[in-house]
């Protein structure tokens, strides 16, 4: 474990905090506990605490020394809509809700990089932690950065990390530019004419409609998009009928479309319509489409990547880094914070191998062997950055 060594008396107290927020999720803009016990903690520790921010959000601001520049670290607080299934002694307490994507190690990693520093105090400026709700798709981000986090307590650089299954336990991940999806959301209405189930040829059938819809989206991937661009089109849900002899009037597709370039991403929305429409036009159906733009390509900052980086390599060394890490196709709303302010997204390995579990599964759990690990990171990271 990579950890300052006089952080090693708070990692008990840590991975305890973390299992007492797992054991208490709370949904997107929910985080009323756990936003709760990170005020007590910062306060306890020095910090000024902000509240409010996209309602359940806060800042911990810490000054040190005369230094003029700033630096902005993030962790995400929500959980997911998930039945918890691992058997753990400190699993959910709340039916239908868990911590199965880790936001409860990412709290717990940055709170216990805020003891550290307000116990040394080893840097020179400010230092702004920003603890976020609703990362899981309700843009938590979005929201503090219309209620103004970023003009009540500018950055001159933002970072954030995410714990990553399928990579080996404490190692740390970076990738300058284009580094996580877009994320959009389609729905899809198809009206056609329902009918008896004996007598198809006097209906128009939506169900037979969505299967060439469901068919006909895959081709977009395959042919208008440049095959070393990525992109994916995955229909999720259709909704249609009741009853095995009645074709109903309509059906209803839902879609998630992603990209890692925005004119990719621009591209799909109009070849998904095109499609669409002229699907259903051959069957003699209409379709209404209603494009929902969500979460933007998460692009990270060349400079500020390789500053990153190169604290990384000098604490872990090669062998503690994820060497040539791809892009990823999941998509992550700090995206919106690295469209205002110049940073990195990272990620830190959970584990690989047997019984390492991906995460929004309900048998996953975030990796207590690497939260000081990450802890540790953000302190270096902290003090290079305002030295």
């Amino acid at each position: 474990m990579n950890t300052h060594c006089d952080m090693q008396a708070s990692t008990e107290e840590m991975i305890q905090l973390r299992q007492s927020i797992h054991a208490h999720p709370e949904l997107g803009y929910q985080e009323f506990m756990t936003s709760d016990l990170v005020a007590g903690r910062l306060a306890e520790w020095g910090y000024e605490v902000h509240r409010g921010l996209a309602g359940t959000g806060l800042v911990g601001t810490l000054k040190a020394g005369d230094g003029t520049r700033s630096i902005g670290l993030r962790a995400d607080m929500d959980a997911l809509p998930v039945n918890e299934r691992t058997g753990l002694p400190y699993a959910s307490v709340h039916p239908g809700k868990m911590h199965a994507c880790g936001h409860d190690g990412h709290t717990a990693m940055l709170l216990a990089a805020a003891k550290q520093l307000a116990t040394t105090r080893a840097f020179n400026g400010t230092l702004n932690l920003i603890f976020q709700p609703a990362e899981e798709g309700l843009a938590g981000a979005r929201r503090m950065l219309e209620d103004g986090v970023l003009t009540q307590f500018p950055c001159d650089a933002v970072f954030a990390m995410h714990n990553m299954p399928g990579f080996p336990a404490g190692k740390l991940g970076f990738r300058a530019g284009p580094f996580m999806a877009s994320a959009d959301q389609v729905t899809v209405r198809v009206i056609g004419y329902g009918g008896h189930g004996a007598m198809p040829h006097k209906t128009v059938d939506p169900i037979v409609v969505c299967a060439a819809i469901v068919f006909a989206l895959q081709t977009i991937v395959s042919r208008n998009v440049a095959p070393l661009d990525m992109a994916v089109i995955t229909i999720g849900a259709i909704h249609a009928g009741e009853a095995s002899n009645v074709i109903p009037d309509e059906a209803n597709m839902n879609i998630s479309v992603r990209a890692l370039r925005p004119e990719v991403r621009d591209a799909l929305e109009q070849r998904i319509r095109d499609v669409v429409q002229a699907q259903a036009a051959v069957y003699g159906a209409r379709a209404e489409v209603t494009y929902e733009a969500s979460y933007p390509v998460l692009v990270n900052d060349v400079a500020m990547t390789d500053f990153a980086s190169g604290v990384a390599r000098d604490w872990v060394g090669d062998e503690g880094m994820i060497a040539d890490l791809q892009p990823l196709t999941g998509s992550e709303d700090f995206a919106w914070f690295l469209q205002k302010c110049p940073g990195c997204y990272l990620i830190i390995g959970n584990g690989d191998g047997e019984g390492s579990c991906m995460v929004h599964n309900p048998g996953y759990d975030f990796n207590d062997d690497i939260l000081m690990t990450g802890a540790g990171y953000w302190v270096r990271l902290v003090e290079r950055f305002l030295a």
